[in-house]
């Protein structure tokens, strides 16, 4: 049952998840921590870490790594099939949907309709990526123990890497730079 349920979920994410894995993140949080509560939001957003550092898209990497946790609460051995069914449900729609759009897309590349669509949901994108932030950065729950994960240094490291940005230094350097000052800030607790 758990594992339908997880197929399920991610079957929605998959089919209403436009705009790519960020913003994904928002559907993925309702569905994961607060409409079923197999985790908190602090594991979710170890989730979307391991997920963002880990080659492969964002939405495939979280739904693997949530399915495989999902699935091992019902024991070691489902653990993987639960990243399986999460990873498959995941993928199915946009496989589905990219076999049916492929025949038809260069005839209607150009249509006035299409055109539309397309431009009428980059707001909506937007929106879904900034949902996801502010979901990371104020998460809302009541569950115990499950607080928010920004402090001070994690504002502080954000405006390090954010002025690194535009000054143009070297994203591999940023990123080591980041890792090696979380470990000398938070290695202790």
């Amino acid at each position: 049952m758990l594992l339908l349920q997880l197929f399920l979920s991610y079957l929605k994410i998959g089919f209403f998840g436009f705009g790519g894995g960020y913003a994904m993140l928002s559907l993925i949080q309702n569905e994961v921590v607060v409409r079923h509560a197999w985790m908190t939001n602090a594991q979710f957003a170890d989730i979307v870490a391991v997920s963002q550092i880990t080659p492969g898209p964002i939405a495939i990497n979280s739904a693997t790594y949530v399915g495989y946790t999902v699935g091992a609460q019902m024991g070691p051995a489902y653990g993987v099939a639960g990243s399986l069914v999460a990873t498959f449900a995941v993928c199915l729609p946009s496989l589905t949907l990219m076999i049916l759009v492929a025949r038809f897309f260069l005839r209607l590349k150009n249509n006035r309709l299409v055109e539309g669509a397309m431009r009428g949901m980059r707001p909506v994108v937007i929106g879904m990526i900034a949902a996801a932030a502010l979901l990371l950065i104020f998460p809302h729950s009541d569950a115990p123990g499950d607080r928010n994960f920004i402090d001070a240094w994690s504002w502080l490291l954000f405006g390090g890497v954010l002025a690194g940005s535009w000054r143009k230094v070297n994203p591999i350097l940023m990123i080591v730079l980041s890792a090696a000052a979380g470990i000398a800030i938070y290695y202790p607790y």
